[in-house]
């Protein structure tokens, strides 16, 4: 069952691999975005207008690639909130990004409350959590919000270390809701600003994407095999 679980990561990414390899072949988005005939700001309009197309169906892929990354603590979220602003614009793009993170930070927590230390062991040492466990404690809804407005604070190690405290999930939620907003509307509207500015740059963000994509395969595939 374990060696099940550790290959499903590789094989989503085989999956995906394939569905590059057939745009490509069809003269779909891939190989527009590789297009020589196309110019920075036409790959852009492009891609914005593929997930437009997509329907509903973009936004809540989003959000729960958002809500993966929350779970998956290691995971970076950068590579996210900027093709997010990017494809659905500053604002849409920063209300699904703090969607994501709200919703992981809630099953984030829960997830600690339900397996534990056997949990906890995966994803952090004991000490790096025990002095975030005491000042919620003490601080409650308050010390969540005031860390997540923290740039340089492991958000995500955040809600794992609420689970071990009294906190209410959904306190948990607001605090992250609150302390998340400027940092995912930031982001967002950066990056639209950026990418409209220097079109250029999106080859260089597919690449990082691609790495960052197999990245993230790899984690989720230590991760379940430590189970």
């Amino acid at each position: 069952m374990r060696l099940m679980f550790s290959i499903i990561p590789w094989l989503v990414l085989a999956v995906l691999l394939a569905g590059v390899a057939v745009s490509w072949n069809a003269g779909g988005i891939v190989a527009d975005l590789f297009s020589s005939e196309l110019t920075g700001a036409e790959r852009i309009e492009r891609v914005q207008a593929f997930f437009r197309d997509a329907g509903v169906l973009a936004p809540v892929a989003y959000v729960l690639f958002v809500v993966i990354e929350v779970i998956i603590a290691p995971i970076p979220g950068l590579m996210l909130y900027a093709p997010g602003g990017l494809i659905f614009g500053p604002w849409y793009g920063g209300v699904l990004a703090l969607i994501g993170n709200i919703l992981g930070a809630g099953l984030s927590c829960s997830l600690t409350r339900t397996l534990g230390n056997r949990w906890l062991d995966r994803i952090a040492s004991h000490k790096s959590m025990e002095k975030l466990q005491d000042r919620l404690n003490r601080k409650g809804l308050w010390m969540i919000l005031l860390l997540r407005l923290n740039p340089l604070t492991s958000t995500d190690l955040l809600s794992y270390a609420a689970g071990f405290t009294r906190l209410p999930v959904h306190q948990v939620m607001l605090g992250t809701g609150l302390g998340m907003a400027p940092l995912c509307f930031a982001q967002s509207w950066l990056s639209d600003g950026v990418f409209n500015a220097w079109p250029g740059l999106l080859g260089p963000l597919i690449i990082c994407g691609l790495v960052y994509l197999i990245a993230v395969v790899v984690i989720v595939s230590r991760h379940t095999e430590s189970r």
